[in-house]
């Protein structure tokens, strides 16, 4: 079974559900079509009797982040209040979900699209893929839990390199700094990714009651409301304006501090 939605399509594998993200153009940024159409997957899920979930991309990349072309209208919202009505919807649908999530990233996850990508209980990375916390290249601070859950996955010191200084993380060091539990060859991707959710699809009842004791442990609403009301400052301020408006000029920002 396959059914396609505007930007997504969901696959069913007998007890496995996959959802991939599909808009190539953007290599599957987070506009609101997308959201709107990974929820409208997750409701068929959440009807299907599926005992695991696979989330992945298709094209060129796993999820570049927000839409650029969104965030101007956006920044008239407001990027906190985005963040709640848009975006932690969905994030907490998928901490919340009953079965165990495998992340299949198959090329660059960038911001807040790498907070999708570490939603999964078990993350699978093709040597292709990369991680990037862009958002002090635009003059936003990490969001989508970032700043609760990478320093849990690669310690503090780490996290705060990758969202200060904005380098990209191969999938290779990914797997060094604990970021990801498999680096596979891309053509294996796919079917390492089916293999561990099989597992978990064929495992007890008990798999869902341990993620959520995870996802319990402390802290993630916490961290959400604090990130929302970071970006609500950053996103109001002139250096973000000036990071959007190099991006779309495809030149290097020059930030004043305010």
């Amino acid at each position: 079974m396959r059914q396609t939605f505007e930007c997504a399509f969901l696959e069913a594998r007998g007890k496995i559900a996959i959802v991939t993200l599909n808009h190539d153009a953007t290599i599957n940024a987070l506009s609101t079509a997308m959201v709107e159409s990974v929820n409208a997957a997750l409701d068929m899920v959440d009807r299907g009797g599926f005992r695991a979930l696979v989330l992945t991309g298709a094209g060129r990349g796993f999820c570049s982040g927000a839409d650029m072309k969104e965030l101007p209208e956006r920044r008239k919202e407001g990027a906190g209040r985005v963040l709640e009505r848009l975006f932690h919807p969905l994030f907490r649908r998928l901490r919340d979900l009953s079965m165990p999530v495998v992340t299949a990233v198959n090329g660059p996850a960038v911001g807040i699209g790498m907070s999708l990508a570490l939603m999964g209980d078990l993350i699978v990375a093709s040597r292709t893929a990369s991680f990037l916390l862009s958002f002090t290249r635009i003059g936003l601070v990490p969001d989508g839990g970032l700043t609760f859950l990478l320093p849990r996955q690669i310690g503090l010191a780490r996290a705060r390199e990758m969202a200060l200084l904005a380098d990209r993380l191969t999938a290779d060091r990914a797997l060094d700094w604990g970021l990801v539990n498999f680096v596979v060859d891309h053509s294996q991707l796919m079917d390492e990714a089916e293999g561990l959710a099989r597992r978990l699809a064929d495992g007890p009842a008990a798999l869902p009651f341990t993620r959520k004791l995870f996802w319990d442990g402390a802290g993630y609403e916490t961290q959400l409301a604090r990130e929302a009301a970071a970006q609500e400052l950053a996103g109001a301020t002139d250096d973000f304006a000036e990071g959007l408006a190099a991006f779309l000029e495809k030149r290097e920002p020059r930030f004043n501090g305010k």
